[in-house]
């Protein structure tokens, strides 16, 4: 079955099962602070789950594309050397917010997979949650004797909570998982030895296909877990694997997802593509992975790109353009290609995803030529790169005062250059030296720890005051926005929880009714007072979460239950509202001067200044500069 057939036929199916067919959310995350990037099915969902939105379809299926760069089989280093695991890849899924639940998510899956798309029912397992004393969870009978309707109970394995117990981070709803393995081994590997011994551990051929999450509880800051008022059903389908089932390949490379665009690299390379040959051939291997990687790569690249994400310095662009020097890194030490080439690759993307993803193709030359120009400065600094590691060597060689690189000369090639490991490793080779690994690790290790501290937030659970709260359930945002009409109201605070950041500790309060903007649109959040006849509160920021207006303040009211006025900071309110409709000239006058391809791909409005990030082809000139 071709790939775009087997995508519809997913979709075509659910829908004849009452669901909503909605489009991918983009795969870049706008306005959460919590996620830069889509990284499941479930993610653009992430308000219902928490009860901070409306449900306005009970049932609900998509293709969403995510895309993941961390966690224990997702290594962006990792990527192409294995043949199942990818950056961007789409998540087929089907949703029941409050709606079915396990008999029916389980009934449909078994449906799907052996009378519809055919699936052999002998290479396949299913597992459910065994089940944890210390959470005080029991095992899931039901879903156990669900699947016994259906599958031999030879075939249905018991799970521990770190592969059947699925949970959206450190807090947030979560819940018992049943999951789906497919065995791809040969019969004669089949006889030998059982699969249901080699799920979950690993086996390139045993893999995980689909996951069927029964979001249950709700976990707390201090670990715990209440049970929540509605139950709903979220659950993930690996597209690329679907399909490597369904057409009967040993990877994922090797199904028509990723076939075009290898024969594309291919053509630019003068290179094959050989999979029957990495294990007799090592040059062979690192052709492959080269490949492999590419192929995955573009994809991450284009879909940023077209979702508004473009390669810079810093956050999500950092990411972007990480991953994309890393596949020029590849083309250029184990393809030998020395000039531009990954922007060539967009068309056999565009030309095979645009029917499903149409900005593909609304946006194809806008994604080739922001690629190009990434290219070519890129390559600049690959040359600087190779001639400061052959000065290295030539420098060390003379001294005669050893035979190892110092790590942090390394690890400098490797931050500042984007010079991976082997690279520097395999120039040193050639000069008859080595590099001190260990040391390069050790900077390596302490770079991401502080990194880590930097990013890492410590957050209470919501405290609700029960006095001021409007909804009995509290599962709809409660906060009404008065702030494009008023600058100040009357307000009460519903709930609040403390925070920590960057060793600072601060205070959300969300109120029922506010004047407050939150940031949105590049525009900075409102500063400004919540204050009565007793007290005053600084608000210092305010900022939307999960579709909740938080107001950040340094300390909390002493009552709590008390009316306040919340007084919106009227200077800095009207001077970044002048710089954002400033935005809108400039974006009006840079499109008249340099063309219509010109789209705002990100922002920065305060009080004081405005930044407006877009994309062109080339420098803009003096002359272009100098026109009204």
């Amino acid at each position: 079955m071709e790939s775009n057939k087997v995508r519809q036929t997913f979709l075509d199916f659910f829908k004849s099962k009452g669901h909503e067919i909605v489009p991918s959310a983009p795969m870049v995350v706008k306005g959460d602070p919590t996620l830069m990037f889509i990284n499941s099915g479930m993610a653009p969902f992430k308000d219902i789950f928490l009860g901070n939105a409306a449900i306005k379809f009970p049932r609900v299926a998509d293709t969403q594309k995510c895309l993941r760069v961390s966690g224990k089989h997702n290594d962006l280093e990792e990527v192409g050397v294995d043949t199942y695991h990818h950056t961007m890849f789409e998540m087929l899924g089907n949703w029941s917010f409050g709606d079915y639940f396990k008999k029916d998510a389980i009934a449909w899956a078994w449906e799907l997979l052996t009378e519809v798309y055919k699936i052999d029912k002998s290479r396949l397992y299913v597992t459910v949650f065994e089940g944890s004393v210390e959470e005080n969870v029991p095992f899931d009978q039901e879903a156990y004797d669900t699947w016994k309707l259906y599958v031999e109970e030879s075939r249905i394995l018991k799970g521990n909570k770190k592969d059947n117990f699925w949970e959206m981070g450190d807090t947030g709803p979560c819940g018992p998982c049943t999951e789906i393995h497919y065995d791809g081994r040969s019969d004669e590997e089949r006889a030998k030895v059982d699969g249901a011994t080699l799920v979950n551990n690993d086996d390139p051929q045993v893999i995980e296909v689909w996951n069927n999450v029964f979001m249950e509880f709700m976990r707390k800051a201090d670990k715990s877990l209440e049970k929540l008022p509605a139950q709903h059903v979220d659950t993930g389908m690996g597209f690329e694997r679907l399909v490597r089932v369904l057409q009967g390949k040993q990877s994922n490379y090797d199904t028509d997802v990723f076939t075009p665009l290898l024969n594309k690299i291919e053509e630019l390379s003068g290179l094959r593509y050989k999979p029957e040959d990495e294990d007799k051939h090592k040059k062979q291997l690192i052709i492959n992975i080269a490949m492999r990687v590419i192929a995955d790569h573009i994809r991450t690249i284009s879909f940023s790109i077209a979702d508004g994400q473009l390669p810079s310095n810093t956050g999500a662009g950092y990411v972007i353009r990480r991953i994309l020097r890393r596949a020029i890194r590849y083309g250029y030490q184990s393809l030998n290609i020395k000039e531009p080439f990954m922007y060539r690759i967009v068309p056999t993307l565009a030309h095979q995803l645009g029917q499903q993803f149409p900005e593909l193709n609304t946006q194809k030359i806008l994604i080739e030529k922001v690629i190009k120009e990434e290219e070519i400065s890129f390559y600049k600094t690959l040359e600087i790169g190779l001639k400061r590691i052959d000065q290295v060597c030539i420098d060390l060689t003379a001294s005669h005062t050893g035979k190892v690189i110092d790590g942090k000369v390394v690890f400098e090639l490797y931050d500042t250059f984007g010079f991976p490991l082997d690279l520097t490793s395999l120039i040193a080779r050639g000069y008859d030296l080595s590099i001190d690994e260990e040391e390069f690790n050790r900077l390596l290790t302490e770079q991401k720890n502080r990194s880590r501290a930097a990013t890492s937030v410590d957050t209470d659970d919501w405290m609700l005051i029960e006095k001021n709260k409007k909804s009995s359930d509290n599962t709809i945002a409660e906060t009404e926005f008065v702030g494009y009409s008023e600058l100040e109201c009357t307000a009460n605070i519903i709930r609040y929880r403390k925070v920590k950041a960057k060793n600072k500790e601060q205070f959300q309060i969300v109120l029922d009714k506010t004047p407050f903007y939150a940031e949105s649109g590049g525009q900075v959040g409102d500063a400004g007072t919540i204050e009565n006849i007793n007290e005053k509160i600084n608000i210092t920021d305010t900022k939307k979460e999960n579709g909740v207006i938080i107001h950040f303040c340094d300390k909390l009211p002493e009552n709590m239950e008390a009316s306040f006025v919340a007084k919106v900071n009227r200077n800095k309110r009207t001077f970044t509202e002048n710089n954002h409709s400033a935005t809108h000239l400039l974006h009006a006058a840079l499109r008249q001067v340099l063309g219509t391809h010109v789209e705002q791909k990100g922002s920065l409005v305060n009080e004081e200044y405005l930044r407006f990030d877009f994309s062109h082809f080339s420098k803009i000139t003096d002359e272009e500069l100098a026109q009204n």
